[in-house]
């Protein structure tokens, strides 16, 4: 099932116009929208990161130093600055889900999704009725989105991109199903966790049979079934070269990206 027969509109689909939504308009508009992780837990570092000119800032509550309070500094200092929040959650748990959701982030990613029926939980919780099963009772997501509570109410379902990671075993042997599911948007490869399940060791060097086949099969399912595909790339060469392939990418993450800098710095110093 492609996005076009959903009996309702999406963040693919929709016709809702805010500008304060940049990755969304970027997809929507093709731009090739570039965002990297953050997994320190600062509202300095948040704004830091912000200003570099990316264009989504995704805050890594599966792997980061992130707790609740740093989840919410960093999701409303990042939208402040014009760029988009997406939280990565630690699992597909309506609870979960919907704290990730009240701090108005305006993407979810969701990691290793194994099966249709994990994608439709995560469907089911990231939106309200009757679309979904969402509550609402905050002020705060609202103000990430700049509106007020009845217009993102109107407006949430079908502009909150909802992202589904594929990094598995199970993952790839059910890819195709996993696309078909109607309010998955966009669907991100975690290569460093893909390598390890399929090959024992990480990172894959990128030639090897099984990975190249794993890759190539969930990008052309997401093709199949209409969805944004997007990846996680080293630097912003492989992310130039990534442009052919996907819709989006984030390149490396906040903690690589200081101490590769200080690492670059210092060997040119000493030499």
């Amino acid at each position: 099932m492609s996005p076009s027969t959903n009996n309702y509109a999406t963040a693919q689909t929709t016709d809702v116009k805010n500008p304060r939504l940049r990755l969304l308009n970027k997809l929507r508009a093709a731009e090739y929208p570039l965002m990297t992780f953050m997994a320190i837990p600062s509202v300095r570092q948040a704004q830091i990161v912000s200003l570099t000119g990316l264009d989504g800032i995704i805050i890594d509550c599966e792997h980061g130093h992130i707790g609740d309070d740093a989840m919410h500094n960093s999701v409303a200092a990042i939208s402040a600055l014009g760029v988009s929040p997406v939280i990565r959650v630690r699992g597909p748990a309506h609870d979960i889900l919907k704290r990730a959701l009240d701090t108005g982030a305006h993407g979810i990613m969701v990691p290793q999704i194994n099966t249709a029926e994990e994608a439709q939980q995560v469907v089911q919780s990231s939106k309200f009725p009757p679309q979904g099963g969402r509550g609402q009772g905050s002020a705060f997501p609202a103000i990430g989105h700049g509106l007020t509570t009845p217009e993102y109410m109107r407006s949430a379902n079908e502009t909150i991109v909802t992202m589904i990671q594929i990094e598995t075993r199970a993952g790839v042997e059910n890819v195709d199903a996993i696309c078909a599911v109607p309010g998955v948007d966009l669907v991100f490869i975690g290569p460093n966790d893909l390598a390890q399940a399929l090959l024992g060791y990480t990172p894959a060097r990128g030639d090897e049979p099984e990975f190249v086949a794993a890759v190539d099969k969930i990008v052309e399912a997401g093709r199949k079934h209409g969805k944004w595909v997007g990846r996680m790339v080293n630097d912003g060469a492989v992310a130039k070269e990534a442009k052919k392939t996907y819709d989006t990418v984030a390149i490396t993450g906040d903690t690589k990206a200081v101490q590769n800098w200080y690492i670059s710095a210092l060997e040119v110093a000493r030499s």
